[in-house]
């Protein structure tokens, strides 16, 4: 990994660091106010030149559990590359809940993410601990890593 690619994989997982105890609210996009799933890597992404700030439009809080359409999988795969696994630091993870891949995490060591969850906003979780991330049979949930770096 050449040493750029390191600085600007420690300044998204500390950029997204800053956002932990924001609340979770819906299409929100102000650290310490409150932010959602999407705008959050938006919004840490974006702020560190990775990504163009884009224009997510109108999505429902529950869209992912009555369409097929997969708007926010659209979106990452306009600025990322799909890896496989395991995501390093600064990475991007999607997971399928509902119909469609909706709910996103950035990477801090893998299976450490940092990501906003309704009802209790940005954290950095262990999601091979939690249990939000498993189905009723116990397998994981689908899921994808993205990049913005070249693939490895």
């Amino acid at each position: 990994m050449e040493e750029n690619e390191v600085r600007q994989r420690a300044a998204v997982v500390a950029a997204a660091r800053r956002w932990i105890g924001t609340p979770y609210h819906h299409h929100a996009r102000v650290r310490g106010a409150g932010v959602d799933c999407a705008m959050l890597p938006l919004a840490v992404y974006s702020g560190l030149g990775l990504m163009t700030p884009e224009d997510f439009g109108n999505y429902p809080t529950q869209w992912h559990l009555h369409h097929d359409e997969e708007r926010y999988l659209a979106i990452v795969t306009r600025h990322a590359h799909e890896i496989d696994p395991p995501p390093g630091p600064g990475d991007f993870v999607l997971w399928k809940f509902g119909r469609a891949f909706s709910h996103g995490g950035i990477v801090t060591l893998w299976p450490r993410v940092i990501h906003s969850f309704i009802g209790v906003g940005v954290l950095e979780d262990d999601i091979a601990r939690n249990g939000i991330f498993r189905l009723k049979d116990g397998a994981s949930r689908p899921m994808r890593f993205f990049s913005f770096w070249r693939q490895r």
